[in-house]
């Protein structure tokens, strides 16, 4: 029964690689210490990297992701010390990558206790994202191997499409972790609730991390608002309003819960109704 811990981070200035570092230190230790196993950091966390680069690239949306390509080789060793020293997976929140075509995708990368790490990119972009940011969306879906069973990730706005969380959820995903940057209380819930949705659909555990803070400076994620939360299946076995936990809403802070990931399996098998095993017979209407 895995521990996760989902982060209500705030977003900061920080002006050098060794403010960030300490600051991820500390909020990995503080986890670790708390006896988790899985972290989720939410999506843009690393956005707070720009302030370390003039105001002319922190003030550009376009010069701050050429920036921080300069960074992404110390971000991933970072996160990958840290999962191998304190033995957990860490979900590191996203990165916005630039990929050989010369666009940038949004990359959730996905650290393990061994030293490996991968990724799933974002699927479905914002607004935002498309029409100003210019990131592009990616083309594959995932799951990943842990001692626990499979896991997956929707970055955000993926989690309101209800085909991402279903096929990782027929090759074997108990748990979709849902790292998220909302910038007003609609966006919030729209993401709350798309995670519920999921929850709710695939029988399994559905973990949304918010990002938290305003930071004036930043063209990207200036105002950021949310809860994270680990949600249920809404069947016995599990809370009746699908929330095991959720934090504050717009507090600093981890959320906690332990995870009967083998209680999934036996809603899907026994539980009062079988949404999981249903959701083919939908496709059977005229």
């Amino acid at each position: 029964m895995p521990r996760i811990a989902s982060a209500q981070y705030d977003i900061g200035f920080l002006e050098t690689w060794d403010n960030f570092a300490a600051k991820t230190r500390q909020w990995v230790k503080q986890a670790a210490d708390n006896q988790a196993e899985i972290l989720l950091f939410p999506e843009y966390a690393c956005m707070e990297l720009a302030s370390l680069f003039s105001k002319e690239v922190y003030s550009s949306l376009s010069g701050q992701l050429e920036a921080l390509q300069s960074l992404l080789p110390k971000y991933l060793e970072l996160f990958k010390s840290l999962a191998m020293e304190h033995r957990v997976y860490i979900q590191a929140g996203t990165y916005p990558v630039k990929h050989g075509t010369g666009e940038f995708r949004n990359h959730a990368y996905f650290f393990t206790p061994q030293g490996d790490f991968d990724y799933q990119e974002k699927l479905t972009m914002t607004r935002f994202e498309n029409e100003h940011w210019h990131i592009s969306r990616g083309l594959d879906i995932k799951v990943f191997d842990t001692i626990f069973g499979k896991v997956a990730i929707n970055i955000c706005y993926d989690s309101e499409f209800p085909h991402y969380a279903r096929q990782q959820a027929e090759r074997g995903a108990s748990l979709i972790l849902v790292p998220s940057c909302t910038d007003t209380e609609a966006g919030y819930y729209r993401v709350r609730i798309g995670c519920q949705a999921r929850a709710l659909e695939n029988q399994c555990y559905v973990v949304q991390a918010s990002l938290v803070g305003n930071a004036d400076w930043s063209e990207a994620v200036d105002v950021n608002c949310g809860a994270a939360a680990i949600y249920t299946p809404v069947d016995r076995g599990f809370p009746n309003n699908g929330i095991l936990s959720i934090g504050e809403y717009n507090k600093v802070q981890w959320v906690y819960a332990d995870l009967d990931l083998a209680a999934v399996d036996t809603v899907r098998r026994e539980g009062q109704v079988f949404n999981y095993r249903d959701w083919p017979k939908q496709f059977d209407c005229r």
